[in-house]
């Protein structure tokens, strides 16, 4: 044990030790600056109007379909169901795939195939989310496809604040606005204020920068014809939203962000849940930048390159973030004042704590607009670089071996407990 002040002394006068030091306390800061300054420039650009509805002229409302993957949905999917047939628009079915369910959810679906507004298709095998999209994508009618979560209830106008950007010819994917609907518990509303102030503050950033890292996957508009161009999901991946969405700009396709397009979700209230739904995410983002690592050698995807380095570096964050913790733990146990951690406040701490508030205000700033009452969650902002800083860097570092494992082309299937009243 003599030894081990000595090792964790002799670890802190390194140059590896300073650099990961400098870069721990430098990513944050650089990073919300730029989404701060970035998003504020989406704002200024395509936010700063009235809440008007677009103007309807009836000369250009082409067919819509809502699709909803369902997969033991029987909690939440009538909810949705309700809200889908709710939306105002001219011209649009609603469509349930239902995959493999085992438990009601074809039966909460029955009474709206029945009284005429929803089409069933009732795949009897789990064969995952993706396959059971792509198994419905021929049999729908609507030039652009809108795929909702089973427990997302989207706000009555969502098509004519998405369906306009398909105007133009090279948009083939436009991504919405979740908002959490089950705010009732302190994790919950540690989500709601993470999908304000981080989710949809980045995407307003990653579109001023002509490429997003994905879209949402409770709530996109697809064209139809663009899923196709592209091969429709990849089920071998467990986040095909993900994928696709870099699939989709690989082949030159725009893809947007419309804040005005609400949904309101269902998140986990658990950290079992929460932290394998994390696992998940964090396993997908591995498998896709691998995948799609090539972008980095080729020219022509030179816009996709800021999106596929800052992944890289919040990648390299959390595994330096878990280095650093562990390092400074053995240090204190070891009697050794670590080189650059202290339990006071410092410059850099004081620093990286004011930029995280400013921005977490400034998303919740943004989108009350949006989300009314998102300002009484704010004070549990305080509690997110505490609890989620270290609850991400934990699941990106137990997923860090799928960077560099050759991912299995077998389906992915899903399993994504709902909670909610049953109807």
């Amino acid at each position: 044990m003599a030894a081990l002040p000595e090792l964790v002394a002799a670890l802190q006068h390194t140059g590896a030790y300073t650099a990961a030091l400098f870069f721990f306390a430098a990513y944050p800061i650089v990073s919300s600056l730029v989404w701060i300054t970035t998003s504020l420039f989406f704002v200024l650009r395509w936010e700063r109007g009235e809440d008007e509805m677009p103007a309807h002229d009836g000369e250009w409302a082409p067919a819509v379909t809502i699709l909803i993957p369902a997969h033991n949905e029987q909690a939440v999917i009538a909810r949705s169901l309700v809200a889908a047939c709710n939306v105002d628009y001219p011209d649009y079915e609603i469509v349930v795939v239902n995959d493999g369910s085992s438990d009601h959810t074809v039966q909460r679906v029955l009474p709206f195939v029945q009284s005429g507004r929803v089409r069933l298709i009732d795949k009897r095998v789990n064969e995952g989310k993706a396959m059971a999209l792509n198994d419905a994508l021929p049999m729908v009618r609507g030039d652009i496809v809108l795929i909702i979560d089973a427990d997302a209830e989207p706000e009555p106008d969502i098509l004519w604040r998405m369906v306009p950007h398909f105007r133009g010819a090279r948009v083939a994917a436009v991504t919405g606005n979740p908002r959490v609907r089950n705010v009732d518990t302190f994790l919950a509303r540690l989500q709601a204020i993470e999908f304000t102030s981080i989710v949809s503050l980045l995407r307003r950033s990653q579109r001023i920068w002509g490429r997003i890292v994905t879209v949402s996957g409770v709530v996109a508009a697809f064209r139809k014809s663009a899923l196709f161009a592209v091969d429709g999901f990849s089920p071998d991946m467990p986040t095909e939203d993900i994928d696709l969405t870099w699939k989709l700009q690989r082949r030159f396709f725009d893809i947007r962000y419309e804040p005005h397009a609400v949904v309101w979700m269902t998140v986990p209230t658990g950290f079992k849940a929460l932290f394998r739904q994390r696992l998940r995410w964090a396993r997908g983002l591995m498998q896709v930048l691998r995948r799609h690592s090539d972008v980095l050698r080729q020219w022509r995807y030179r816009r996709m390159w800021p999106m596929f380095i800052e992944s890289v570096l919040s990648i390299l964050w959390a595994v330096v973030f878990i280095g650093m913790t562990t390092l400074w733990l053995l240090s204190w146990a070891a009697g050794v004042p670590p080189i650059g951690a202290s339990p006071f406040p410092n410059l850099w701490g004081m620093a990286i704590a004011t930029l995280c508030v400013l921005q977490l205000a400034l998303g919740t700033l943004i989108d009350t607009r949006y989300d009314r009452g998102i300002w009484h969650y704010f004070p549990y902002a305080v509690f997110y670089p505490l609890i989620y800083w270290a609850f991400l860097a934990i699941t990106t570092c137990l997923s860090l071996h799928h960077l560099f494992a050759k991912p299995s082309r077998l389906p992915v299937r899903w399993n994504t407990p709902r909670t909610g009243p049953e109807a």
